[in-house]
């Protein structure tokens, strides 16, 4: 699928990736291969912010992705002040079994984010994919670091495929970044 520029309208990007444990480096986020993964990342984001006019980023803001691209977007409007990033919020217990330093980069993110939704107060088995489907139906594109595995973000792409948003891979691995072709139109 070949991506378009949209201009007639606020264009919307939301952030899908793997919790820490399952990326090549661990909680290392010093390792060079996640530093790497960072840049690439914010070249994505500067991409979609100058070639398809995002201006309002979705993000999760769980460990791993979701806080790395959270906070590459926070550090880019010194660049590009029209940008705006909304968290998203599974439920209020969302940060309760992390480390002190976990939560405290989590409320840092929260207080310096310009909306931030909670879907539900209580924890329920469903609460983070209904967080998911929220954060593709709100946006018009999907940037998703991903490695092909099962998992919340597997999930999640497919869900993006079957609402016809484009979705935009890095591999974790390789650091290969390409458009998603593999879209399932859906009349919804």
């Amino acid at each position: 699928m070949l991506l378009t520029k949209r201009t007639n309208k606020e264009v919307t990007c939301c952030f899908t990736g793997p919790r820490p444990q399952r990326l090549p480096f661990g909680f290392h986020e010093e390792d060079s291969r996640c530093i790497k993964l960072k840049q690439v990342l914010r070249e994505q984001i500067i991409n979609m912010i100058e070639t398809y006019r995002a201006a309002h980023f979705i993000s999760g803001v769980t460990l791993g992705v979701d806080q790395y691209a959270a906070e590459i977007v926070l550090e880019l409007k010194k660049n590009y002040p029209q940008i705006t990033l909304e968290c998203v919020i599974h439920c209020e217990t969302q940060a309760v079994r992390w480390t002190e330093l976990q939560r405290d980069r989590y409320f840092s993110i929260i207080e310096r984010c310009d909306k931030e939704t909670l879907l539900q107060y209580q924890y329920t088995a469903d609460s983070m994919q209904k967080r998911n489907e929220y954060m593709v139906r709100q946006s018009d594109y999907v940037l998703a670091v991903w490695d092909g595995k099962s998992g919340g973000t597997g999930r999640t792409v497919s869900f993006a495929r079957l609402k016809g948003k484009p979705v935009i891979l890095i591999n974790p691995m390789t650091l290969e970044v390409r458009p998603n072709i593999h879209i399932i139109r859906s009349n919804t």
